[in-house]
């Protein structure tokens, strides 16, 4: 392992880097393992993949800033975590300056413009089976490349060929496929078999790629040289982008030429709100995780009980209570600003939030057929994140998908990229659950050229001005909930990164009307007290999870000036340092 990651830093620049790939064993309260960490001084990079940890680093360690480190990383993972990391897909981010400058880029894929309101039903109304998440209608346009491009133009330093180069490399050249992708590989092997490209590069020889095995992506190199040569206009302009419409196309899919050409990623104010001493700053609408956070801590300063002890009973109570309450008002009322009007002051009024909060009864769950979103008032390997970080401030948290794992499980010819299946986040039947059991109303609804609802909640937290953690999760509807609990662990109840990382998590989500634990984490007697107060359980984790809750990757600002970057155990993820 080390001699690999020697290589792959030298692939950009000689420099020294602490990389840290595996956690220790598993133990009661960090039941998936210890978290990999890294300390430093300088800067810092977590990312789900050892390979694009390196790249980040070494970008770092040239004298590029957070900003130049997220590109690099993130171009890396489009080659060396194909589940999620894409240039086919879309996402957002928040950062800082170390100047002090806030920022969010959103480049979340957008419906094409032949997209229509009943696109995905059929002739009785209902969602036809897997029209929103296989074949070509259910890409949407993407938007990384664009994204990538205008958040370098605006605030990086080093040259935008520099970036991609290492991953030009690793895509040509090939990385040993480690047994977590293996894994990935042999579970949607069936789905990966149906298309021809895919299944030459991920099951060569009709077999899944085994652990140890080398990925070469050819026509993938050759992409993310066009990029490096062009820009995003050798993207989304231009031969690759007519093999992509004509794929889509001949795939039962609109996505044009034009979609392409047409796409711009949008610069929003950050959704920026306060938690007693705390500040924290993650993404807008058409995000809701910034709407999520905000209103489950601001129903929990008014709810009966403590939540300093993470793992009682009576702390999983209240917060899931809360986040009841909150996700039926995200399910019912959020979209994306630019096509409904979100009632978002009202929603987050404090009257309202301490009505909610004192709402939940400390003894009992409250059914979630008893809450409707918007009463005025009323008692996730799918995605990835990484972050990146300077000593002197600078930070970046970046939250990138192509919904689900492998998105549409499908490789563009001659392009070597995964598509997305992006279109399944619209609320494509309003009222019924999409694939991550969301069960979203008309606000959602399929739009053209509209930006799906999404739960992506790249986050950085301040503390007296200065940046305290930057931190993200994958997991769909769980990502905000996972992102909070690791926030309350770190910042509110002062735990180290590594420790607040790993530590077991639930999630509630209003519809189904369940709390969802990590399998095999919980003791009995807390699954019993959650039981008596009225709550059903999932114990066994959903397909896509696998039992696990989100994949944190984290840096905490230490109070010595020092960075402590995380990657989670659930994962197989890399801190590095320098």
């Amino acid at each position: 392992m080390r001699t690999r990651l020697a290589l792959l830093l030298a692939l950009f620049v000689s420099v020294p880097v602490a990389l840290f790939a595996e956690g220790g064993p598993p133990s009661a309260s960090a039941p998936f393992g210890e978290t990999p960490t890294a300390h430093a001084r300088r800067g810092a990079v977590a990312s789900a993949t050892p390979e694009a940890t390196a790249v980040g680093a070494a970008v770092l360690g040239a004298g590029g800033n957070a900003v130049d480190a997220a590109v690099a990383t993130a171009f890396a993972l489009a080659v060396t975590y194909p589940p999620a990391g894409n240039l086919a897909g879309g996402g957002f981010a928040v950062g800082r300056t170390p100047g002090g400058e806030l920022w969010a880029l959103d480049f979340r894929e957008t419906a094409p413009a032949g997209t229509w309101r009943d696109s995905f039903l059929g002739p009785d109304g209902k969602a036809r089976r897997g029209a929103s998440t296989r074949g070509g209608l259910a890409v949407g346009t993407p938007g990384t490349v664009r994204g990538l491009e205008s958040l370098h133009r605006r605030y990086g330093s080093l040259p935008w060929a520099r970036l991609i180069a290492p991953s030009v490399r690793l895509a040509r050249e090939g990385f040993r496929v480690p047994p977590g992708l293996a894994k990935i590989f042999s579970t949607y092997a069936a789905d990966l078999a149906k298309d021809a490209v895919a299944s030459r590069l991920f099951l060569p020889g009709g077999e899944p790629l085994a652990a140890g095995a080398l990925l070469v992506q050819e026509d993938l190199a050759k992409t993310l040289e066009t990029i490096a040569a062009q820009g995003a206009d050798g993207f989304h302009k231009g031969a690759v982008a007519r093999r992509i419409a004509n794929f889509v196309q001949a795939t039962g899919g609109v996505l044009t030429e034009g979609d392409l050409a047409s796409y711009r990623p949008e610069w929003r104010p950050p959704f920026v709100f306060d938690d007693g001493r705390f500040r924290l700053v993650t993404m807008p609408l058409p995000s809701s995780g910034g709407f999520l956070l905000a209103s489950i801590l601001g129903q929990l300063h008014f709810a009966r009980g403590a939540i300093d002890d993470r793992d009682a009973p009576e702390t999983l109570h209240l917060v899931a209570e809360a986040e009841r309450r909150a996700y039926a008002d995200r399910n019912r009322f959020l979209g994306d600003p630019n096509c409904v009007d979100v009632p978002l002051a009202a929603l987050l009024a404090p009257a309202r939030l301490a009505a909610l909060g004192r709402s939940i009864d400390p003894a009992r769950a409250t059914p979630s057929s008893a809450i409707v979103g918007g009463a005025w008032p009323r008692d996730p390997d799918q995605t990835t994140h990484f972050v990146t970080a300077t000593a002197d401030g600078g930070a970046v948290s970046l939250t990138y998908t192509l919904n689900d794992t492998m998105g549409n499980r499908s490789v563009v010819p001659g392009v070597g990229v995964v598509l997305n299946n992006e279109m399944d986040d619209f609320a494509v039947e309003p009222g019924a659950p999409n694939g991550y059991g969301l069960v979203q109303g008309e606000s959602n609804a399929v739009r053209a050229g509209a930006r799906p609802l999404s739960s992506m909640t790249p986050t950085i937290v301040l503390e007296d001005g200065r940046p305290r953690l930057v931190l993200g999760s994958p997991g769909g509807g769980l990502i905000p909930t996972t992102v909070l609990q690791v926030y309350l662990n770190a910042a509110v109840r002062g735990e180290p990164i590594g420790e607040a990382v790993s530590a077991r998590r639930f999630h509630h989500q209003h519809l189904p009307d369940r709390i969802e634990l990590e399998t095999g984490a919980f003791p009995e007697d807390v699954k019993d007290a959650l039981k008596a107060k009225g709550h059903s359980l999932d114990l066994s984790g959903t397909v896509y999870t696998g039992g696990m809750l989100g994949r944190v990757h984290a840096i905490a600002f230490e109070k010595d000036g020092s960075l402590t970057a995380a990657a989670d155990p659930r994962g197989y993820g890399a801190a590095a340092g320098k």
